[in-house]
């Protein structure tokens, strides 16, 4: 990066001061201790960094520290300048062009590190019960699961994307007395739900059940084993579930039953484990957790005093089992609910001999939905919105970036209406008509103009084979006459590489999509400041280098990280 290569050339020179004792009384500096920043004015320079900090050992000024180290610097292609404390950089062409040729040369896989240790990842996300069908709550986990995994797999990790099913709960006897009543309805019984409120909590009143059971009256017939209609229910709604996941571009490698886990035994492995170590204390006939001996702030019960467990149980075996797997880190995308499960989840995987550390979790605030400029409230049973709806209503590739692209700590704010708009306004139109724009002028310059009057043909601006040969055989020298018209735009391409390696060590994905607006908004600046098809053949060649580099790095960013497409025409 551009950056390092700022960074490098002072750290060089301020060893190099030390030892011309130009630092004062400064003995020795240790690399990484300056930050390289974007000066808020461009005219001071293109990045800077402040080594007023280096003042404390030096016991000089700050302008005079600044001024050895630029006296130790060896670089005639790229100009310095300090101000105060700050020692201003401005890019050479040699550094523009250089990065414009290393577009062309890695394509897809500009802006992935180098050197990166790789580290096999678990990630869990969205983990709903099969009760029915997603809210628009899991529609921003599963976009962001799926961005995540993307990035972090683009930055060189081994991800294995995983779905926890919440399918061992009184909830899905609920479900199977639930499709029973709806059974009922369909044979024509006068029959309904509860309508009291506390006695409505255990059915599923929804109407999403009700072609359930239409379906299961065709294939059997009618029974009152709710056994058989709980299991046939939950099979309906986890292929609904999964159906949707797979529209909505979020591919799970495996869905994980929590019933399953119960039945393979290691649940009262886990537990037993934890009693062997002295780990398990009762009380009042239950079975509790010293989790507090491991950071949480009280002791847990793991099973109830009438011989049942609580959720936390099978949490810990599940979370024991993924590390038994052999992953070096979990990475679990939970609602901001669960904040209190965290310290208890990593209790129990250091009470077991694991390193807590290896668990993340990333816990979201949930979604607000916007319609006509207000807002509507969500709620399990009332007023809830489903996924599918909202995608239906919007398109796939507008719910996923509108739900990837406000920080996962963030309530987010989906405007449909907004959402729905082709204007400058709504974000993801505004990055895919800049895709679109860019492909547009590539099709232009290959491209016979019709004067429709006269019926007269102007010969295309650049044959195919010219094209060809630019995009190809990429000379470093082409861009040159674009460089001070082009170089806010390439200082923004450059910056693609520092928002993917900050993004995946941090797991914060809506910085993927600030840049890609970001991006676009300087294409299309330049766009509109810029003849890019001109009688000028090298500045035209030049500028369409630009414009095939923008292109580049906008369909890689919204195709294979974000999973929202990049059209070429709109």
């Amino acid at each position: 990066m551009i950056k390092d290569y700022f960074l490098k050339q002072i750290e060089t020179a301020i060893n190099s001061a030390i030892k011309a004792e130009k630092l004062g009384a400064m003995q020795e500096y240790t690399n990484g201790t300056l930050v390289i920043e974007r000066p808020k004015n461009a005219d001071f320079g293109d990045y800077a960094v402040n080594v007023s900090s280096l003042a404390r050992s030096a016991k000089i000024a700050p302008p005079m520290i600044a001024q050895a180290i630029v006296s130790e610097i060896q670089d005639s292609d790229n100009e310095y300048t300090i101000i105060g404390g700050f020692i201003n950089f401005k890019c050479g062409k040699t550094l523009l062009k250089n990065l414009v040729a290393e577009i062309f040369t890695k394509k897809e896989s500009f802006g992935k590190p180098e050197n990166v240790i790789c580290e096999k990842i678990l990630l869990e996300y969205v983990s709903a019960n099969p009760t029915g069908p997603f809210h628009i709550g899991h529609g921003r986990w599963a976009s962001m699961g799926s961005v995540l995994a993307n990035l972090l797999k683009f930055y060189g990790h081994e991800v294995y994307q995983e779905f926890y099913i919440n399918d061992a709960g009184s909830q899905i006897q609920k479900l199977g007395n639930s499709l029973a009543i709806r059974i009922k309805q369909e044979l024509g019984e006068d029959v309904d739900f509860p309508t009291d409120e506390i006695e409505r909590k255990n059915f599923y009143p929804g109407e999403y059940l009700i072609p359930v059971a239409k379906k299961f009256l065709k294939e059997h017939a009618p029974t009152d084993d709710v056994k058989v209609l709980s299991d046939y229910a939950k099979k309906e709604m986890e292929a609904v579930q999964k159906e949707l996941l797979e529209n909505f571009q979020v591919h799970f490698d495996n869905f994980y039953s929590e019933l399953a886990l119960h039945k393979s035994g290691k649940v009262e492995e886990c537990v037993n484990k934890l009693k062997a170590s002295g780990k398990i204390y009762q009380k009042e006939g239950a079975d509790w957790f010293k989790s507090s001996d491991y950071g949480d702030d009280q002791d847990r019960v793991i099973k109830k005093a009438d011989g049942s467990n609580t959720y936390l149980t099978a949490d810990i075996a599940y979370h024991i089992d993924k590390l038994e797997r052999g992953y070096d880190r979990l990475i679990n995308i939970w609602g901001a609910d669960h904040h209190g499960y965290v310290a208890r989840v990593k209790a129990s995987i250091e009470a077991l001999g694991y390193d807590p550390n290896k668990l993340e979790v990333l816990l979201g605030q949930l979604v607000n939905l916007v319609i006509n400029g207000e807002e509507v409230r969500m709620g399990k049973r009332k007023n809830m919105v489903t996924l599918d709806e909202l995608i239906e209503e919007v398109g796939v590739d507008a719910t996923r970036f509108w739900m990837a692209m406000r920080n996962i700590d963030t309530t987010l704010d989906f405007d449909i209406e907004l959402a729905k708009t082709n204007s400058d306004e709504n974000p993801v139109f505004y990055v895919q008509y800049a895709h679109a724009r860019a492909c547009s002028i590539m099709r232009n310059l290959v491209s016979e103009k019709l004067n429709t009057e006269t019926g007269e043909k102007t010969p295309a601006p650049l044959t195919q084979n010219e094209l060809d040969k630019l995009i190809n055989n990429f000379k470093p020298e082409i861009v040159e006459p674009a460089l001070d018209s082009g170089k806010a735009l390439l200082l923004k391409l450059e910056e693609y590489k520092n928002v993917i390696k900050t993004s995946a060590e941090t797991r914060q994905v809506y910085t993927i999509c600030r840049y890609v607006q970001e991006l676009a908004s300087e294409f299309h600046s330049f766009y509109n400041a810029n003849r890019v098809i001109c009688d000028d053949k090298d500045l035209m060649k030049s500028r369409i280098a630009l414009v095939w580099a923008v292109k580049t790095v906008l369909r890689n960013a919204m195709e294979d990280i974000l999973g929202v497409s990049a059209p070429e025409k709109m």
